[in-house]
């Protein structure tokens, strides 16, 4: 049975540390491992990483070549339809409507919206102005009797 009298840690889990700078019969004292001088045997000393004495390092000497297509990228604010479908009964959902409902707010008002189709969907609702749909979602909403009108 465990109990607090009979607790141990296990074999190795206590290893005793190197204690510098106590005197010269403990093996480090003296310099303390640092050696004799210089930059790095000063405290706060040390260079930074790739630091070569000087010489143009190696991340400056290669050349920077090569594309990323994020500043080409879209973004868009992501809604799914049950959440629609909870707030909304038979109207037109457009933009302002979404902001009115509380859908959109901050930087989420001037992005590009996405309607993906998560969740239940019923509710023959018109779609106005609305950037993109995923294919599941145009599904549903014209199975349910809905429309999506651009512009």
């Amino acid at each position: 049975m465990l109990h607090l009298r009979n607790l141990q840690s296990p074999k190795g889990a206590h290893k005793n540390i190197k204690r510098l700078g106590r005197g010269q019969g403990s093996g480090q004292g003296t310099q303390a491992g640092k050696g004799h001088k210089g930059q790095k045997a000063r405290s706060g000393g040390g260079i930074r990483i790739g630091f070569e004495g000087g010489q143009m390092p190696l991340y400056r000497r290669l050349p920077k070549v090569g594309f990323n297509n994020a500043a080409f990228g879209k973004e868009f604010t992501v809604l799914n339809l049950e959440k629609i479908a909870e707030k909304f009964t038979n109207e037109v959902v457009t933009r302002e409507s979404l902001v009115e409902k509380g859908f959109l707010s901050g930087k989420n008002k001037s992005l590009a919206i996405k309607i993906l189709a998560k969740g239940e969907f019923n509710k023959a609702l018109t779609f106005k102005g609305i950037e993109k749909f995923s294919a599941k979602a145009q599904e549903l909403i014209s199975k349910a009797g809905g429309k999506i009108e651009n512009a």
